[in-house]
């Protein structure tokens, strides 16, 4: 068992190999104001729902703009971070959400998440996926930027697989998210995986960030 340094190390070797960007973060606290930052720089997202390029009703074509400026989306994080993130967004004049991001298809800039655990061998990411709100953050944001704590960090899949096993089995989903995309990954465990509906209780869900991931660990 390697220690937690030379396993931090790894991990963000591996991670970085695929363009994502991990960052060591003292604090949860530092990592909202830097994920916040970062909002602030970049251009606001300009995803539009699919449809959006015809011809469309006025109705219709209204939701192709309901979004503000910027918007970043935190599910998953605790009451005081969520108020610090909230804070700070408003400070800046950049939305938040937190619940239905269905309804926001059109351009999320930024979707924040907890990771809880990292696989240092893959620069992977796993992710307590069981909500919906949660598994499209990670996904359909245009940066994705994922909090990983320190211990969380193992060297490979096979040191996790008691843990997972607990979690599956009391009606969780497990979420790997990599650092890039795992298609040939789905397709060996069993192909079914991409189908909600066929997804059976202790499926392992592997997806993929957003068009950039940054990851920070502390």
């Amino acid at each position: 068992m390697q220690d937690t340094t030379t396993l931090s190390r790894l991990f963000r070797y591996k991670a970085e190999q695929v363009s994502t960007i991990v960052t060591e973060a003292a604090t949860a606290e530092d990592a909202i104001g830097y994920a916040v930052g970062i909002c602030n720089q970049k251009q606001a997202c300009s995803i539009l729902p699919s449809g959006c390029e015809h011809d469309l009703s006025e109705g219709a074509q209204s939701l192709c703009h309901d979004k503000p400026a910027k918007l970043i989306a935190a599910p998953d994080l605790s009451r005081h971070h969520w108020d610090l993130l909230v804070e700070d967004c408003d400070n800046a004049g950049i939305g938040t959400i937190r619940h239905g991001l269905r309804s926001h298809l059109g351009g999320i800039d930024i979707g924040i998440s907890w990771a809880q655990y990292g696989i240092a061998e893959t620069g992977t990411l796993v992710i307590d996926s069981t909500d919906e709100d949660l598994r499209l953050a990670t996904m359909v944001s245009e940066i994705h930027i994922a909090f990983l704590p320190l211990s969380g960090i193992v060297e490979s899949a096979a040191d996790l697989t008691g843990r997972l096993q607990t979690q599956m089995n009391s009606d969780g989903q497990i979420m790997a998210v990599a650092a890039h995309l795992r298609l040939k990954l789905v397709g060996e465990i069993g192909g079914t995986l991409n189908d909600p509906a066929e997804r059976q209780k202790g499926d392992v869900d592997f997806a993929h960030h957003g068009r950039q991931a940054q990851i920070f660990v502390g």
